[in-house]
């Protein structure tokens, strides 16, 4: 196919395919499916080999959010029974950590309820940042916290982060029906102000809220004109008790098809696969390993995952391999623009990338859940609550975390 063959070239080159061109990619016919996943495989390869970073989601405060973004369980007004707590400590949280980085986590996300943090709250979070490095030498540490006030990045910067997460979640011009409680422009300047300081910029989507093709290609097209160095892909949780319950817009297909142009579109960052996979992608999660070179292990903010084991061997089986802790992620041009915006030159900062989601609800959003079923595809229009399964382990529990 002569699109592919570009796309392909294109993504060699880093050169941005036409909109029409990503467009094209979104409107591939199931017959051409693994065709379009072999093309974006020789991209993702080219950048990241079969290296697969593994990242550890860590939900500081959970619930109880003032903000009103409709995917979020998390958000204000939602009667979904998840988890509620205020924040962990340090000790909490490092505990938390060290069970992801047992099971073979590089990076550990650090993510707080809430439209954003205080003061207090940033203070809070860099003893923690601190504790997690001092327990796990090499391990990186991402925050998300949601909108952040000026000095406030520089400040997570100096206690030990490396990254902070916050994500664009749809196009400008969809933004407003998401929600009402913040603009797209307030995110745009989060991430900016988290690039400016030195921090590796995460930030993502949410696919499956009903949003148009064009709408996805403005948001990926958005995410790579702000640099980001991670792309987080979330597929949305209709989760019970949230507005968007009835939203069942995915297929395996279709959200195989999402990935593909991401990395059409942004082919040397860090794709990661984020909340969702396991209820949207099902058994075809492997083919997605070829598309995104980084997937989140264990559980998410407020529902679970899929086994933590099962990760690792679904990984294996495919013939990919765990990221170590002494590899570079970013291929070599983009990682050395990151390591030098981490230490800022004298008279000034220089920046590097980009970040996640409800105004504190983090990089794997996507409703805020995951599952470890493989259930039959939900009917538009219908509530499936046997489709989520609410976390009730790890952080802010007695048990232990899935990892």
């Amino acid at each position: 196919m002569d699109l592919l063959n570009t796309l392909v070239d294109k993504g060699l080159r880093r050169e941005l395919p036409t909109r029409e061109e990503a467009l094209a990619v979104l409107a591939t016919s199931d017959d051409e499916l693994l065709d379009v996943v072999a093309a974006a495989g020789k991209v993702r390869r080219k950048w990241f080999g079969r290296r697969v970073k593994l990242n550890y989601l860590v939900n500081l405060k959970s619930g109880l959010c003032p903000e009103d973004c409709s995917y979020c369980s998390q958000r204000l007004g939602s009667k979904a029974e998840i988890l509620k707590y205020t924040w962990l400590k340090p000790e909490e949280a490092t505990q938390a950590a060290a069970a992801g980085v047992a099971g073979g986590a590089k990076r550990v996300c650090l993510v707080a309820s809430g439209r954003g943090p205080t003061d207090r709250d940033v203070d809070r979070v860099g003893k923690t940042i601190e504790a997690i490095k001092e327990g796990n030498e090499g391990v990186e540490v991402c925050a998300c916290l949601g909108l952040l006030s000026d000095g406030q990045a520089e400040r997570l910067r100096d206690a030990g982060a490396d990254a902070y997460n916050h994500n664009l979640n749809t196009s400008e011009a969809t933004y407003g029906e998401i929600t009402k409680t913040h603009t797209y422009a307030d995110r745009v300047d989060t991430v900016q102000k988290a690039h400016a300081a030195g921090l590796s910029a995460c930030s993502g989507l949410i696919a499956g809220m009903g949003e148009s093709d064009e709408d996805l290609i403005d948001v990926v097209y958005a995410l790579r004109e702000l640099d980001a160095d991670s792309v987080p892909v979330n597929f949305l949780i209709p989760f019970e008790g949230t507005p968007l319950a009835k939203e069942w817009n995915l297929t395996p297909q279709r959200a195989l098809r999402i990935l593909a142009m991401v990395r059409f579109v942004c082919p040397d960052v860090e794709v990661r696969i984020a909340g969702g996979r396991e209820v949207h992608l099902r058994t075809m999660q492997p083919l997605a390993l070829h598309l995104a070179n980084s997937i989140f292990l264990g559980d998410y903010l407020t529902s679970e995952g899929q086994a933590g084991q099962a990760d690792l061997d679904m990984i294996a089986d495919a013939g990919f391999e765990v990221e170590g802790a002494g590899t570079t992620t970013l291929p070599a041009h983009r990682s050395e623009v990151t390591a030098a915006a981490v230490t800022p030159p004298a008279g000034g900062v220089c920046g590097s990338g980009a970040a996640p989601a409800a105004a504190g609800c983090g990089s794997a959003c996507g409703g805020c859940s995951g599952h470890d079923a493989a259930p039959a595809q939900a009917d538009a229009g219908e509530v499936r609550s046997d489709l989520v399964a609410v976390r009730r382990r790890g952080a802010g529990t007695d048990l232990a975390p899935n990892a």
